[in-house]
């Protein structure tokens, strides 16, 4: 089906506000995680902004994709196939970074890798390790690394949390403690860093209209004989906009924090689900 059916979530005034006002203009921004959703939004709109890109994850061929997004808006990417669970491969990243841009402004940790899905009373635990590496350690890994350049720019770091901050709903509670200890990190290293003029803090999304949840009403809409309209609908009824956040509309608020805008604000935890949690 046509990506166009509910909604693209690229408005052009939004993006006029990002060319127009430079928010990023002259920084560069380091990007972990980038995939065809979120990692990318983050990685083109920090670009729109004006802000060159290091483009961090497993797969070379994902990143060259998202790279060329970059080039052809008219800012240097820099592609570095990065496994951040690995020491070694993390230091290559901040020297590459360092050595061929020069700088760091901002560093959004987007990587994620999905714990068991299934209750704490039955969960393995290899597989909780498995998910606080990816999810806790790597992030602090990556950050600890980057001080230094952050330092230097008094730069800012971006966690990608999760609304599963806001519930327990059954199955989740592996999610929840990697996602729960994220956000601990990102306070704690708020107020560590703060002295060195380095800002922490954490968007976290709820749904993310986008190629899984997509496939996923596509799937609900067959089995029950109804539209992926429908699907949607029924979805974002539980939100108070009465819609679903799209990629683009909540890396808009990651480079709110990654930008000047949010030059006194660190350790916060900014909800960007439509309404569909308070906090």
């Amino acid at each position: 089906m046509s990506d166009t059916r509910i909604g693209t979530g690229h408005d052009a005034a939004a993006d006029a506000a990002l060319g127009g006002a430079g928010l990023l203009t002259g920084k560069v921004v380091v990007v972990s995680g980038i995939g065809p959703g979120l990692g990318r939004s983050i990685a083109v709109r920090a670009a729109r902004a004006g802000a060159d890109v290091v483009l961090a994850s497993r797969t070379e061929k994902r990143l060259d994709k998202v790279a060329a997004e970059v080039r052809e808006i008219g800012r240097k990417a820099l592609v570095v196939p990065t496994d951040i669970t690995d020491e070694a491969a993390a230091e290559n990243l901040v020297r590459r970074t360092v050595d061929e841009l020069g700088r760091v402004d901002a560093l959004v940790n987007n990587a994620f890798a999905i714990p068991p899905i299934t209750d704490l009373v039955t969960v393995e635990l290899d597989g909780v390790r498995a998910g606080f590496e990816t999810n806790v350690l790597a992030a602090l890994r990556l950050t600890r690394l980057f001080v230094p350049a952050l330092a230097e720019a008094r730069g800012s770091v971006v966690m990608i949390n999760s609304a599963v901050l806001r519930h327990s709903r059954r199955t989740f509670g592996p999610y929840k403690m990697a996602k729960a200890s994220l956000l601990a990190l990102a306070q704690s290293l708020a107020t560590e860093l703060g002295p060195q003029g380095i800002r922490v803090n954490s968007v976290a999304p709820g749904y993310i209209y986008a190629g899984n949840l997509k496939w996923y009403f596509d799937y609900q809409a067959e089995e029950r004989g109804i539209t992926h309209e429908e699907v949607y609908a029924e979805t974002a009824e539980t939100t108070d906009l009465r819609k679903l956040p799209e990629p683009d509309e909540i890396a808009d608020a990651v480079l709110f924090f990654a930008s000047p805008l949010s030059r006194i604000v660190t350790g916060a935890c900014l909800d960007v689900n439509a309404g569909e949690f308070h906090h």
